[in-house]
């Protein structure tokens, strides 16, 4: 399943993704990057999308299964 990801160290925490994300994955909570909550993210890519600084990636994310 397809997953967002974020590049931490480039993220200055502008908020686009946050209000792209149609399922509340992402969120600021340090205020200084954005994350992803992968339980929640459904991999739509509309994140990556509206990230000005195309930092963030929608690939497969590791089984924890």
């Amino acid at each position: 399943m397809k997953k967002a990801f974020i590049d931490e160290k480039l993220c200055v925490a502008c908020g686009c993704c946050l209000t792209a994300c149609k399922v509340g994955a992402i969120s600021i909570p340090t205020g200084t990057y954005a994350m992803v909550d992968i339980n929640t993210c459904v991999g739509c890519g509309m994140c990556a999308r509206k990230c000005p600084a195309s930092i963030i990636t929608v690939k497969e994310a590791a089984s924890h299964e």
